[in-house]
């Protein structure tokens, strides 16, 4: 699964999903041994991240809505995904 981005300790990665598992367009973020799956809407479809994460990961989320809705059509189409800067 392509890594996006990483920041403060967060990975984040996004992949093609043919039969879409989680129903909708979503990146995986995992820290420290947990993971959790957000859709782009923001909803959570699976797991959590400690409550701090989460807020960091929501924040880069709305930074990089656009970006983040490029990479998954790219890779619907079975293309390469972007790298996204990292929060700071």
């Amino acid at each position: 699964m392509p890594t996006l981005s990483v920041f403060f300790g967060i990975i984040v990665r996004m992949d093609s999903e043919v039969g879409a598992k989680h129903g909708k367009p979503h990146l995986h973020a995992a820290f420290s041994g947990r993971e959790v799956v957000v859709a782009l809407d923001g909803e959570v479809l699976a797991g959590s991240l400690p409550a701090n994460k989460t807020k960091l990961l929501e924040a880069w989320m709305l930074i990089h809505q656009d970006d983040l809705a490029a990479n998954w059509e790219l890779l619907q189409r079975g293309e390469q995904c972007f790298r996204i800067d990292p929060l700071r």
